[in-house]
């Protein structure tokens, strides 16, 4: 049975560092067997058919052979198309959005990992607000992402088991599902 999911790179194509080009990671997921391969950006937003449904498995796959085969270490989220309408479904954050690039989705592999935010939601953000879902946090920065610093207590919290992306982005890979 075929599998519709979204690969989640986390930080590449930042500045000049760990660049990877999305033809070659097209190419690499076609080689390791998934089809209808289709990237969205230059930031590591990849949608494919999968013959396995265990997206931690193929996020694991895809760190070894992305580090293998292109040189490049970097955390994979994988989700499922039905994950990834739940995490749409989920925010709650929608009513106080007016700008979809300053709402942030943050992906982890480990859904445990949200309980180390938990102390970020009882602190007072000004124009920023946090919300925990059950697959997926979601920040708004009201002034904007440079400036905010719960995006900052956020980061610093989960480090690099999170990646984050914009609203729009999310809405865009959906529509790519």
């Amino acid at each position: 049975m075929a599998h519709r999911q979204v690969a989640l790179l986390r930080g590449i194509n930042v500045g000049k560092a760990k660049r990877v080009a999305m033809a070659d990671l097209r190419a690499l997921l076609e080689k390791l067997g998934y089809t209808e391969v289709k990237t969205l950006l230059n930031s590591g937003n990849v949608v494919f058919t999968s013959p396995h449904a265990n997206t931690r498995a193929v996020a694991a796959r895809l760190e070894k052979e992305i580090e293998a085969k292109l040189g490049i270490q970097a955390r994979v989220m994988v989700l499922s198309g039905g994950e990834l309408t739940s995490i749409i479904k989920e925010n709650s954050l929608l009513k106080v959005m007016d700008n979809p690039s300053r709402l942030l989705v943050g992906i982890v592999n480990d859904h445990a990992d949200l309980a180390k935010i938990e102390p970020l939601r009882k602190q007072e953000w000004g124009n920023d607000a946090l919300a925990v879902g059950k697959l997926a946090s979601y920040l708004w920065c009201g002034d904007g992402i440079l400036e905010s610093k719960l995006l900052a207590a956020y980061s610093k919290s989960l480090k690099d088991s999170v990646t984050t992306r914009n609203w729009s982005t999310i809405l865009k890979l959906q529509a790519m599902l």
